[in-house]
């Protein structure tokens, strides 16, 4: 997997920075209209699947797909919404990210908090746990007992990481914000999100019935939050990441180079909001999404940092360890022929 061109010296990861603080400035016009369009999109698809399976039209389910697609784009929504970016005002983001938390089962409050420490430790090998993919070194692996590593190996095995995991995630752990006792405020936010989407999940059965909801809903989630994940994971877990222990960590190459730049299809780009260029807005989340593209079209030299095309992306799924002597991820079959 070729990943690679970074900048010089001159330009290093916090020169990048101070040179991106220009495009922090969100539209509102254009906020409204991607919110606008995003959220029209999904609920038209969405009606047009309960209609075709109300009319026995089966092909018409097939709008399921479109409905899962443009859910992930609201979610991305919430995402820029979380950082303070796709508004300028910041009610505005907030009570627009709580909205979008109840379709997408995500307590904004919540969500944002682990996000944040998410931001603040990529890369960071001493401070791995919070909102990222459970991730060891080969020197950690090898430490296991036989039950430790059978343990890890089904944790990063894809059906369990995408099968699995986005039920997990979505449906499970943001229902209770456990490992956050103290926290009122991650409470708060998860039980009014819980009491939301109750009273819409009550409404939309008592409407079209238990069956229609449940045949048309359960797969827009279950396939929405699959994207989400496998979006996640590509953005962190490819070859030539970046990890460092807290000693010779920065914050800013690990933004850098510890973030990909998945470079999508147009369209896959344009339903995913451009969270693929994912090591620009590590480096300064407060861009909109929708001006990502302005930052690769005036400075190209960021196009092929960390860059992983979408058939690329696949060979992700055989890394599972950090190496820290070849200074990248690897696959349990380098790891083990490395040691012999």
């Amino acid at each position: 997997m070729s990943i690679s061109s970074r900048p010089s010296a001159e330009d290093g990861s916090r020169a990048w920075t101070t040179r991106l603080a220009r495009y922090r400035e969100p539209v509102l016009g254009r906020g409204i209209f991607e919110l606008a369009v995003s959220a029209a999109a999904f609920l038209a698809s969405w009606i047009g699947a309960w209609l075709s399976l109300r009319a026995a039209f089966w092909p018409g389910m097939l709008l399921i797909l479109p409905a899962a697609g443009f859910l992930v784009r609201l979610f991305m929504i919430q995402h820029d919404c979380g950082h303070g970016s796709f508004f300028a005002n910041r009610r505005l983001n907030d009570w627009t990210g709580r909205l979008i938390g109840i379709l997408t089962l995500t307590p904004y409050g919540y969500w944002r908090r682990v996000h944040n420490v998410h931001h603040s430790t990529t890369g960071n090998l001493d401070r791995r746990g919070t909102g990222d993919v459970w991730t060891l070194t080969v020197r950690e692996y090898e430490a296991l007992p036989l039950l430790g590593r059978l343990r890890y190996r089904l944790a990063r095995n894809p059906l369990v990481l995408f099968g699995l995991g986005p039920i997990w995630v979505f449906l499970l752990s943001y229902r209770l914000p456990l490992g956050y006792l103290r926290g009122r405020e991650m409470w708060m936010s998860t039980l009014a999100t819980n009491l939301a989407v109750a009273a819409l999940i009550a409404g939309l059965m008592m409407l079209i019935g238990v069956g229609p909801f449940l045949a048309i809903h359960l797969p827009v989630m279950l396939l929405a939050a699959t994207a989400g994940v496998w979006l996640f994971y590509v953005q962190h877990q490819y070859e030539d990441t970046y990890w460092e222990d807290q000693k010779g960590w920065d914050f800013h190459d690990g933004a850098l180079h510890g973030s990909s730049h998945y470079d999508l299809p147009t369209p896959l780009r344009w339903l995913t909001l451009n969270i693929g260029m994912h090591h620009i807005h590590h480096l300064c989340s407060r861009i909109p999404s929708y001006r990502l593209p302005e930052v690769l079209r005036d400075h190209p030299e960021l196009r092929e940092v960390g860059r992983i095309t979408l058939r690329q992306s696949l060979g992700c799924l055989r890394l599972n360890l950090w190496c820290e002597q070849r200074r990248r991820l690897v696959s349990f079959r380098q790891a083990r022929l490395a040691a012999a």
